[in-house]
C-alpha cells in the first residue's frame, strides 16, 4: 500500500492512540504537520512504512534532521522500539498565561510529552483588562500582564514563540473586575450586560471556554444568577464553563449542586475544574460529589471534571480569608490589616477554618514578594505562628500583611484515597494546575507543574495500577481534546495534527518533590509540536513552534 511522503517517522513504538483503545504496535509518518499514515509494525519493528535512509540512532534514540524529505524519504526516523507513542498531552488546567512570555521554551511542559496548555482557568485571565481595577496576575507570579482582549493576549504570547500550544479561555473574575472593579456586590442590569458584551468579544476571537473562580475575588462575590447568565451566553456561543467551585471543604456538596444547576439552566458544558474535598471531616465526599455528577449526566447535563495527582493544593492565602475582607480588593485588605478592631474581625472569620479545612502544619509558603518573612518559603504557618508567639490565625494575617498580600501557599489537606477516586473515574481528565514552566526559579512551588502527567503515568499506571495505560492517556489527551472542542488534537490518526510524544513506560516518573520541587520529570523521550521536534532525546532541540490556538467560529 502507498504512503504519502514523510519529513519524520516514528518507528516500531506500541501506540497508544488516545481513545482508550488497546495498545498496538505502529509505525507513525508525519508530513507538513500531520500524521499521514499510522501502520501496523512488525513483530521485530522493522517498520511497515517505507523510508527511513534519512538521519537515525538506534535504540530509541533520533538524530534531528531538516524536514521535509524527498520521495518519501523521512529526514527524521525515530527509532522508538520498546517505546510509547502517544498523543501529545492536553493539559487542561493551566494558569500559563501569566508565565508563557517570560518562559516560552515550556521545558517543564515538554519534558512531561505536555504539548498544549489550556489557560485563563478558575476566572483568572490577563484579558479582559479595562483600568486599573483590572485583574492582573492574581497568582503573585509571572508576568502581570494585562491586555484588552484575546487578539492581544495572541499577539504578545505568538510573539514569544511558546514551544507548546496555548488554548486559551476567559476568566469571569477578569470579566468582573474589568466592569466591577473589585467590589463585593451584584452586577448591576447595565454591568451584567457589559460582561456578557465583553465574552461574546473573546469568544469571536476564538476563546474555548469561560472560566469562574467562586473562592477567588471577586468572582466569589457573584450570585448564582450572574452565573447563569454568562454561562448561558458560553453555551450560545458553544463554549466550555469550567468552574472552580464555591467551596471544596465542609459545603463541597452544595458547591456541586450549585455548579450543576448553572449548567442545568444555563445549558452549557459544565468542567468542574480538579475536584477534591479539602479537611479531613471532609475526606471520603468526593464519593458523593461524583455520584451527583453521574446522576446529572443521566439527566441531560454534559459534566465531567479534572484532577491533578496530588493530595496538596496550591493557592492564594487570601482565599482562606472570609469573602467580606476582599470587598475593594488587596488594597483595602492591607487597610482593613491595618485597623487593629477590623483585624480582629478578620481574625474571627478566619479562626472556624482552623483545623477542620486550613491546617497550620499542612500550610506551606510557597512565594511571597521581598519582606520580613523571605526567609520562611519552605515553612509552615504553624511553625511560623509557634515563632511568632501567635495563634496560627494571627500568624496568617501577619504574613499578609507584611507582603502586600501577595501570598501562595502549597495546602497538604486533601486525602491520597479520593484523589485515587476522582482519577479513576471515567469522564475524569487529568490536569496539572500549574504555572511554572522552567525551573530553576525562586520560591518553593508545588511539585504539580514539573510532574503531574509523569506522575500519573509512573506512580498511577505502572506502580499503584489505579490506572491502566490506554486510559490514562485518554486522560490525559483524547478526552480534554473533546471537552475543550479542541479539533485535530488529542489523538493519533490521519489527517491529525502531529501533536505527539513518546516515552518509555518502564521509566518515566516525576522527580519534583514537595521537598525538592524545581526537578523535571524524567523519561519522555521525544515531543512533537505539529511535526516539528522540540524534544529529542530526552533534551529540547530548542525549536519553538507553539502558538496561540483560536476556536472556529
Amino acid at each position: 500500500m502507498p504512503y504519502p511522503n514523510h519529513d519524520v517517522l516514528i518507528r516500531g513504538g506500541t501506540l497508544v492512540d488516545g481513545t482508550g483503545g488497546p495498545p498496538r504496535r505502529a509505525d507513525v509518518a508525519v508530513r507538513q504537520g500531520r500524521v499521514v499514515a499510522v501502520a501496523e509494525a512488525d513483530a521485530r519493528g522493522s517498520g511497515a512504512l517505507p523510508g527511513g535512509d534519512g538521519r537515525v540512532a538506534s535504540g530509541g534514540r533520533a538524530a534531528p534532521g531538516d524536514q521535509g524529505g524527498p520521495d518519501g524519504r523521512a529526514v527524521l526516523v525515530i527509532d522508538a522500539d520498546g517505546l510509547v507513542v502517544a498523543p501529545g498531552f492536553v493539559d487542561l488546567h493551566s494558569h500559563a498565561d501569566f508565565t508563557v512570555l517570560d518562559a516560552p521554551e515550556a521545558e517543564a511542559c515538554l519534558r512531561q510529552g505536555v504539548t498544549t496548555l489550556v489557560t485563563g482557568n478558575c476566572g483568572m485571565s490577563p484579558f479582559p483588562a479595562h483600568g486599573p481595577a483590572s485583574q492582573g496576575s492574581p497568582l503573585g507570579t509571572g508576568r502581570d500582564a494585562c491586555l484588552p482582549g484575546m487578539d492581544a493576549f495572541a499577539a504578545a504570547v505568538d510573539a514569544a514563540r511558546p514551544a507548546v500550544n496555548i488554548a486559551p479561555l476567559v476568566g469571569h473574575g477578569a470579566l468582573r473586575a474589568a466592569v466591577l472593579g473589585q467590589d463585593r456586590r451584584a452586577a448591576g442590569r447595565d454591568e451584567l450586560a457589559r460582561m456578557l458584551r465583553l465574552l461574546a468579544e473573546a469568544a469571536e476571537q476564538g476563546a474555548f471556554g469561560l472560566s469562574s473562580g467562586l473562592i477567588y475575588a471577586p468572582g466569589r462575590f457573584a450570585a448564582t444568577g450572574e452565573l447563569v447568565a454568562l454561562a448561558a451566553e458560553a453555551a450560545r456561543r458553544g463554549l466550555l464553563y469550567a468552574t472552580h467551585l464555591r467551596d471544596e471543604g465542609d459545603h463541597l456538596i452544595e458547591a456541586v449542586e450549585e455548579a450543576l444547576s448553572v449548567a442545568a439552566r444555563s445549558g452549557a458544558r459544565l468542567q468542574i475544574s480538579h475536584l477534591k474535598a479539602m479537611g479531613p471531616a471532609n475526606h471520603g465526599r468526593v464519593a458523593s460529589a461524583l455520584g451527583l455528577l453521574d446522576a446529572a449526566r443521566a439527566a441531560g447535563v454534559d459534566v465531567a471534571c479534572d484532577v491533578y495527582p496530588y493530595a496538596a493544593s496550591s493557592t492564594t492565602l487570601t482565599s482562606r480569608l472570609p469573602a467580606w475582607a476582599l470587598d475593594g480588593g488587596v488594597p483595602a485588605l492591607l487597610d482593613r490589616l491595618a485597623d487593629a478592631a477590623v483585624r480582629r474581625r478578620v481574625l474571627d472569620g478566619l479562626r472556624p477554618a482552623v483545623g477542620r479545612t486550613f491546617l497550620p502544619e499542612g500550610v506551606v509558603i510557597a512565594s511571597l514578594p521581598p519582606g520580613p518573612y523571605a526567609g520562611r518559603v519552605g515553612d509552615s504557618i504553624a511553625a511560623i505562628a509557634a515563632d511568632l508567639g501567635v495563634e496560627p490565625a494571627a500568624a496568617v494575617l501577619e504574613v499578609l500583611a507584611a507582603h502586600r498580600g501577595q501570598v501562595m501557599i502549597v495546602n497538604h489537606a486533601m486525602a491520597e484515597r479520593d484523589v485515587d477516586a476522582v482519577l479513576a473515574h471515567p469522564s475524569t481528565a487529568v490536569a496539572s494546575d500549574g504555572w511554572v514552566l522552567r525551573a530553576p526559579g525562586d520560591g518553593h512551588p508545588h511539585p504539580r507543574s514539573f510532574g503531574t502527567f509523569a506522575r500519573v503515568l509512573g506512580r498511577h499506571v505502572r506502580e499503584r495500577r489505579v490506572l491502566g495505560l490506554p486510559e490514562a492517556v485518554r486522560k490525559m489527551s483524547g478526552l480534554p481534546a473533546a471537552r475543550l472542542g479542541l479539533t485535530g488534537r488529542g489523538t493519533v490518526a490521519p489527517g491529525q495534527v502531529a501533536d505527539l510524544c513518546v516515552f518509555d513506560q518502564d521509566a518515566v516518573t516525576d522527580l519534583a518533590t514537595y521537598a525538592d520541587p524545581w526537578r523535571y520529570a524524567d523519561g519522555v523521550r521525544h515531543v512533537l509540536v505539529s511535526g516539528e521536534p522540540v524534544l529529542l532525546d530526552g533534551e529540547p532541540t530548542g525549536r519553538r513552534p507553539g502558538r496561540v490556538l483560536r476556536r472556529p467560529a
